[in-house]
C-alpha cells in the first residue's frame, strides 16, 4: 500500500507563512513546515518560482550574502526624499556595523508615492560601490494603507486624487463608501484591496475640509504623514490631574535669579531660559530646563502617548504636540512670573569659552521676563523696550559677554556653518495667506543656540561619567560616495576638497571661504549640505561632525522632543536626583527607542515642508503668470528643480519644457546640458522664470524657464520648441 503524503500547499498558505517567518526561509525550511517530501518537491519549487515571479513573497533564502552586503531582493523601508527629489530606502535588515549604502528608489510613472515608513521588497541593481538603484516588487503590509487627496462626485460615487504630488493614481470610491463627502472636499481614506475596470479603490475615512479652504492645508498634512492627534483618555485625565509646582521642597530655589526665555515671537511653548554672570575666569551660565519628567514619568499614559509621537509638529497654522496643553502650554511652559520646576544645569566657561566645570540639580524658577529675539537684538543695538531696558545691565550684557567666549570657542573647534534658508508663514485670522518670508537670523538667535549646544555638551559628559546610557544625538561624517561627488564638481570648477586625510569641518569652511568670490558660492553651499549625512538619535556615540564635538545629547527642549525627556531620565538616574529616572527596561531598548524617534522627527519634517509648500503654492495662485528671480536648486533626470529668491518658494521645470533640444543629465556635475545646442543648466545658476502653474492641493509649482545666467554673467537661453518638435520624455533616464 503506497504510503500516504501530505497535500501540497496552496499559494495563499506559502504567501503566510513566508510573510509571518520571523527570519528569511529557504525551500528546505519550507518543505519541512508543510511535510513535502518526494516527487512533491518538484510541484512545490514550481510554485514558489511562480510567487517569485509575482513579486508576491520576498523570504525566499537562497545564498545569504556576508555581513555587509546586500542581496538582489531585499526588503527596504522608505525613509524619505532627499534633496534632488530622488525617494531614499534603507534595508530593513542590516548586519554590519558600517553604514549601509545609499539606495535610491526608482519608482514606476504613475505609480503612488510612497511616504516614510512604507516597506516594500525590492529589487536592487549595482550604480558603484555604495550606490544601489531599487525597483518595487511589492508592499509588505503594515498598518491599512492610507492615501489624501482631493474627492470629486461622479455618477457611480467619486473619484479620490491624492494630494502628494509624485502620484499619478487615481482611485474609485463608491457610493456606500464616501463617507458623506462632498465634491471638493479633503478627504483622508484607505485604500482596498480591490480594483474595478483596473482603478484601485478606496474608502473614506475622515473629511477634512473644502479644498478652497486654507484652514484645510494643516488637516491635510497631518492626515497624509498619520501623525498621532488624539492623546488617549487616560493621558489626557493624567495631564488634567497634574499640579503646579509652587514650593522648593528638595529643590534648588532659583527664583531670585533673573532667568529670562528668549524664543521667536510666534513661539508656542518656552521650555528654556537662560542666565549668565561674568566671574575671575571668565562666565557663569545657568540654563534651566522645564522638567517635563516630573510629569511624565516612564510607562505612564503621558509617557506612552509621548513617546508614539515623538516630537511635536510644527505647522503654519496648529501644533501637533508632543503633551497635552495642559502641560506643553501651561506646566512646563516657563512662564514669566510664575515658579516652575525645572532641570538646572550649572556652567562654568573659560575667557575661551572652553567648559570647564558643570553640574545638574532640579530646581524651582520663575522667569523674569518672555523675550523674543527681535526683542534681544534690538536692545543690543541701543534700542531697549520697556521689557528689555530694566534688564540690559543685569541680563542682556552678560549674555551677550558668555555668548562671545562660546563663539571663540566654536571658531577654534571649526563647525560647520551652512547658508540654510527657512521660510516662515504669515497667516490671516481666517487662514488665508498674509506673506511669506524668509526668517531673520540674529546674534540673540546664535546666542540661545550656543547656550543650548554647551549644555547639551555637558549632559552627554555627565552621563558618561556615570555610565548610565545615553540617547545621543549623532552626526556621522559624510560618505566616501558622496565626498567623491562632491570633489567631481569641485575638480570641473577649479576648487578641491583634500584627499587622503580625515576631513573636519573646518576643511568644508574653508572650502566656503574660497567659493566666497566666485560664482559658484550658491552652488558649492549647496552641494556641501547635500554630501552631510542625516543626524538621528542613537545610543552609540558617533559624535557630531556639523558641530565637531565628541559628544553631544539633546537636553534643552523636552516639552517637544521625547529624546531630551530621555536624556533628563538618564541625568536623574546618574545624579540620584529622584526615584523618576531612567528604567531597566527602557536603558535595553535605547537602540529601537532611537530608530523610532529618528522616524517621527523625519516624520515631522516632512510633514512641516509638506504644509509650507502648500501654504506657499496658495499664496502665489493669484501669481500665476508672473516672473520671478530664483535659482536652480536641484537636478533631476526629469527637469529642474527651482528656488524663488523672494520667498524661497521651490517648483520644478520639465525637462519637457526646456526647448527643441534633447537634454542629458549629467549626474556627476549636476547639470543638464543640450545634446546640439551644449546649452547648460547647472544647479546653484541663477535664474528667470515664469509661474506656470501653482496647485495648492498637492503643493506643486511648475515654472518656465526665461533666462539662466552663466558663470559669466553672460544670460543662458534654452532652443525654442518649433510647432509639432518631438518632446524628450522624462521617464527615461539619460545621462551625459
Amino acid at each position: 500500500m503506497a504510503r500516504k503524503t501530505a497535500p501540497l500547499p496552496t499559494k495563499d498558505q506559502l504567501r503566510e507563512f513566508i510573510a509571518e517567518s520571523p527570519t528569511p526561509v529557504g525551500k528546505r525550511e519550507i518543505a519541512r513546515a508543510f511535510q513535502v517530501k518526494g516527487e512533491d518537491r518538484v510541484a512545490l519549487k514550481a510554485m514558489l518560482r511562480e510567487l517569485s515571479a509575482e513579486g508576491t513573497v520576498g523570504k525566499i533564502r537562497k545564498a545569504a550574502p556576508p555581513p555587509g552586503r546586500l542581496a538582489e531582493v531585499v526588503p527596504v523601508v522608505v525613509t524619505g526624499v532627499d534633496e534632488d527629489g530622488e525617494t531614499m530606502v534603507r534595508p530593513l535588515v542590516w548586519e554590519s556595523e558600517s553604514e549601509p549604502p545609499r539606495i535610491v528608489l526608482v519608482e514606476r510613472p504613475g505609480a503612488p508615492a510612497l511616504l516614510a515608513g512604507t516597506r516594500v521588497l525590492a529589487r536592487l541593481s549595482k550604480r558603484s560601490a555604495r550606490l544601489y538603484e531599487a525597483r518595487v516588487l511589492r508592499r509588505i503590509p503594515t498598518t491599512s494603507d492610507r492615501v489624501v487627496g482631493t474627492f470629486r462626485l461622479t455618477s457611480e460615487g467619486g473619484r479620490l486624487t491624492p494630494a502628494d504630488k509624485r502620484s499619478r493614481t487615481e482611485f474609485r470610491v463608491s457610493r456606500v463608501d464616501s463617507g458623506g463627502a462632498r465634491d471638493g472636499e479633503l478627504v483622508s481614506a484607505e485604500v482596498l484591496t480591490t480594483t474595478r475596470q483596473g482603478i484601485p479603490e478606496a474608502r473614506v475615512i475622515e473629511r477634512l475640509g473644502s479644498a478652497d479652504d486654507p484652514r484645510a492645508i494643516g488637516a491635510l498634512a497631518v492626515a497624509a504623514h498619520a501623525i498621532p492627534v488624539e492623546f488617549s483618555h487616560d493621558a489626557i485625565g493624567q495631564a488634567e490631574a497634574a499640579e503646579p509646582v509652587t514650593q522648593p521642597g528638595k529643590r534648588e530655589d532659583l527664583r531670585e535669579l533673573p532667568l529670562v526665555t528668549i524664543d521667536g515671537d510666534d513661539a508656542r511653548d518656552f521650555d528654556d531660559a537662560v542666565f549668565a554672570e561674568a566671574d575671575d575666569e571668565g562666565w557663569k551660565l545657568v540654563v534651566a530646563i522645564a522638567d517635563v519628567a516630573h510629569y511624565v514619568t516612564p510607562a505612564s499614559p503621558l509617557d506612552r502617548d509621548a513617546f508614539k509621537r515623538g516630537n511635536s509638529v510644527y505647522l503654519p497654522d496648529r501644533v501637533v504636540p508632543m503633551l497635552p496643553e495642559a502641560l506643553s502650554n501651561e506646566l512646563c511652559s516657563l512662564k514669566p512670573k510664575v515658579p516652575r520646576p525645572v532641570m538646572a544645569c550649572f556652567m562654568r566657561i573659560d575667557k575661551e569659552g572652553r567648559l570647564i566645570e558643570h553640574r545638574f540639580s532640579r530646581a524651582l524658577m520663575r522667569s523674569a521676563a518672555r523675550l523674543t529675539y527681535e526683542q534681544v537684538q534690538n536692545a543690543r543695538d541701543g534700542r531697549p523696550d520697556d521689557t528689555t531696558g530694566p534688564l540690559m545691565e543685569r541680563v542682556i550684557e552678560p549674555l551677550y559677554g558668555a555668548y562671545r567666549a562660546l563663539i571663540k570657542a566654536r571658531e577654534k573647534r571649526g563647525t560647520l556653518d551652512l547658508d540654510i534658508p527657512e521660510r516662515r508663514v504669515f497667516l490671516g485670522p481666517d487662514g488665508d495667506v498674509l506673506a511669506i518670508r524668509m526668517r531673520a537670523r540674529f546674534d540673540s538667535h546664535r546666542l540661545i543656540e550656543e547656550f543650548m549646544i554647551a549644555a547639551n555638551v555637558a549632559a552627554a559628559e555627565a552621563l558618561e561619567a556615570k555610565g548610565v546610557p545615553c540617547m545621543y544625538r549623532v552626526h556621522d561624517r559624510p560618505s566616501y560616495e558622496k565626498l567623491e561627488g562632491l570633489r567631481d564638481f569641485l575638480d570641473s570648477i577649479g576648487l578641491s576638497l583634500p584627499k587622503g586625510q580625515v576631513l573636519q569641518p573646518k576643511s568644508f569652511m574653508r572650502l566656503l571661504v574660497r567659493a566666497e568670490d566666485t560664482p559658484y558660492k550658491r552652488m558649492v553651499n549647496d552641494l556641501v549640505l547635500r554630501s552631510q549625512a542625516q543626524a538621528q538619535y542613537s545610543p552609540d556615540n558617533l559624535g557630531h561632525f556639523g558641530l565637531a564635538l565628541r559628544r553631544y545629547a539633546h537636553f534643552t527642549s523636552p516639552i517637544r522632543r521625547y529624546s531630551d525627556v530621555l536624556v533628563h531620565r538618564g541625568l536623574i538616574k546618574a545624579l540620584a536626583l529622584g526615584d523618576d529616572g531612567l528604567t531597566d527596561a527602557e536603558a535595553a531598548k535605547m537602540r529601537q527607542l532611537g530608530e523610532h524617534i529618528s522616524m517621527t522627527e523625519r516624520r515631522a519634517q516632512v510633514a512641516e515642508r509638506d504644509a509650507v509648500d502648500r501654504y506657499t503654492a496658495l499664496y502665489l495662485s493669484s501669481q500665476v503668470g508672473g516672473e520671478f528671480a530664483g535659482r536652480i536648486s536641484g537636478v533631476s533626470r526629469f527637469g529642474l528643480f527651482i528656488a524663488l529668491d523672494e520667498t524661497g518658494a521651490d517648483g520644478l521645470i520639465p525637462i519637457s519644457t526646456l526647448g527643441a533640444d534633447f537634454f542629458e543629465h549629467d549626474e556627476r556635475q549636476h547639470r543638464l546640458v543640450g545634446r546640439k545646442s551644449k546649452v547648460s543648466f547647472q544647479l546653484g545658476q541663477p535664474v528667470r522664470v515664469r509661474l506656470a502653474d501653482a496647485d495648492p492641493v498637492k503643493g506643486g509649482l511648475v515654472f518656465q524657464m526665461l533666462q539662466a545666467e552663466r558663470a559669466d554673467g553672460r544670460p543662458e537661453r534654452p532652443l525654442r520648441r518649433s510647432p509639432g518638435a518631438p518632446r524628450h520624455r522624462p521617464g527615461k533616464r539619460r545621462r551625459g
